[in-house]
């Protein structure tokens, strides 16, 4: 039974998401209240709540799947193997077009970020979002400095690709030169990101 509510609950969830994210798109994030969206997934605003505090949420909500996904590839691997595993994940996630790397190039996936990058209360929570993240990483790495390098590069390669596409490029013309940027980035953390006096940034586990 805990089996059979768990897949209903999920499944609620994600009615209640879509319905969200189809209203957003249709109408924009600031026309669309939650009892449009409570009425539209025939549910209550209290079951809404449940599962989406606030208004925000149903739209971040979309990158609860990604958020720990970095943390939890880094603790599957040994120290050694982290960065060719985080490299072959982004890889595959170009390959598969995954609105993650910034590739995606479909009307609806570039309205929606378009929707997140103009509405201020969305790029809070997506600060929030991300803040989260990088805590989860810095955890499975044991290093701060590490996990937000990783990031930092994870988003500067996205930015790259959705900037391309915006200008009119498809993601299947954009795909060949966004694996040669991405092996690039991961061969410079793996080499370390060297400063003008020689340094480099240490990306294996250290204390905090």
């Amino acid at each position: 039974m805990t089996g059979l509510r768990q897949r209903q609950s999920e499944r609620t969830r994600q009615s209640i998401q879509d319905t969200a994210t189809r209203l957003f798109l249709e109408s924009g994030f600031e026309a669309v209240n939650v009892n449009d969206i409570a009425a539209a997934a025939e549910v209550s605003k209290r079951t809404l709540f449940k599962y989406f505090p606030t208004k925000e949420d149903l739209v971040i909500g979309s990158f609860s799947n990604h958020q720990n996904e970095l943390a939890r590839l880094a603790a599957a691997f040994r120290q050694s193997d982290i960065l060719a595993a985080l490299e072959r994940h982004f890889l595959y996630g170009l390959d598969q077009r995954d609105p993650i790397t910034g590739l995606d190039d479909r009307p609806q996936t570039l309205t929606f970020v378009a929707m997140v990058l103009a509405t201020p209360s969305l790029q809070s929570r997506l600060l929030q979002y991300q803040t989260q993240a990088e805590e989860a990483l810095t955890r499975s790495l044991g290093s701060r400095v590490a996990a937000y390098v990783i990031f930092a590069v994870h988003r500067a390669l996205a930015d790259e690709n959705r900037r391309c596409l915006n200008g009119g490029i498809s993601a299947e013309q954009r795909y060949p030169d966004a694996v040669d940027a991405a092996k690039e980035a991961f061969k410079q953390l793996r080499e370390g990101l060297t400063r003008p006096e020689g340094t480099g940034v240490h990306l294996g586990r250290t204390s905090n």
